[in-house]
């Protein structure tokens, strides 16, 4: 498995998302397991999870807690294994989302979060998504805090627009380390994001970046060229997308979500697809 760059620590190029083990439509205890397993034997070292990954407010931090119980069972080696989190979003009664990007909220959701993962330190703590009541110097200031007291080894921010992750880079003292966006063949409005990173020489990881739990089956059917791709090189148009996100910035960290087995080993065999400049050029422009 190649690997990139977090921060000072090497991770697989493919990480995890751990997020559709644990919202509506999960699968059970043992295959959410057997899942995490299969990444780890693939050579994934990144698995990226949040407190808010959950059905609502009542198994809140359920991915945490799922993903620290999987990573201790598995019978290899993990100490080179990265867990990622976030806090800042809520959940509510009946599945619904919402919002705190207070100081205090983001300092007692990261305490929570060490006990769920059983951690002294986070690897990666991320502030999941920017609140319009709570201003940004606030919220990131908690991340700085945070790092300044040793709760995490690295600070990352979500859902961020580029004038807002040089605010939360400048605020962090230049210790910002990853931005996590949705950016997908269907969604590619943070190329100003993904670009940004590359400039500063930090992770952008694409949240979705199969186009959602939902539609990411569907992708060769909605972009014919990545199945067209995958034809030639005999592959999913899945693992195209993968390897041509790959392919535009050495800082890019997809996290394709996953409930089974086989379809996280296919997203990690993208790192092992090479695919040509013209190829590159048709995917782009599709």
């Amino acid at each position: 498995m190649r690997t990139r760059r977090i921060g000072d620590t090497q991770v697989s190029a493919i990480g995890m998302g751990g997020m559709p083990l644990s919202i509506e439509g999960k699968p059970d205890e043992q295959q959410a397991t057997a899942t995490i397993h299969a990444a780890l034997d693939a050579g994934i070292t990144f698995i990226d999870t949040a407190d808010a990954y959950s059905l609502d407010d009542s198994d809140f931090g359920h991915n945490e807690t799922l993903i620290a119980n999987a990573v201790a069972s598995y019978g290899g080696d993990t100490s080179n294994v990265l867990i990622a989190t976030k806090g800042g979003h809520t959940r509510t009664p009946g599945g619904g989302w919402a919002l705190n990007g207070s100081a205090e909220y983001i300092k007692q959701a990261c305490e929570a979060s060490l006990k769920r993962l059983g951690v002294e330190t986070i690897g990666l703590y991320q502030f999941h998504r920017p609140d319009p009541a709570v201003p940004i110097a606030e919220s990131c200031g908690a991340l700085r805090d945070l790092l300044d007291e040793g709760k995490i080894q690295y600070a990352g921010i979500s859902n961020f627009n580029p004038a807002e992750i040089k605010q939360a880079n400048e605020i962090l003292g230049g210790r910002l380390v990853a931005v996590q966006n949705q950016f997908s063949p269907s969604f590619r409005s943070s190329e100003p994001e993904l670009e940004l990173c590359h400039e500063m020489g930090i992770a952008f990881l694409p949240w979705s970046p199969l186009g959602g739990i939902s539609k990411a089956g569907e992708l060769g059917s909605r972009f014919a060229k990545f199945a067209e791709v995958g034809a030639a090189h005999g592959v999913s148009p899945q693992r195209v997308c993968l390897a041509w996100m790959l392919a535009k910035s050495p800082h890019v960290i997809p996290i394709p979500g996953s409930s089974r087995p086989a379809s996280i080993q296919d997203s990690a065999a993208a790192v092992d697809l090479a695919l040509t400049e013209g190829e590159l050029a048709q995917l782009d422009k599709s």
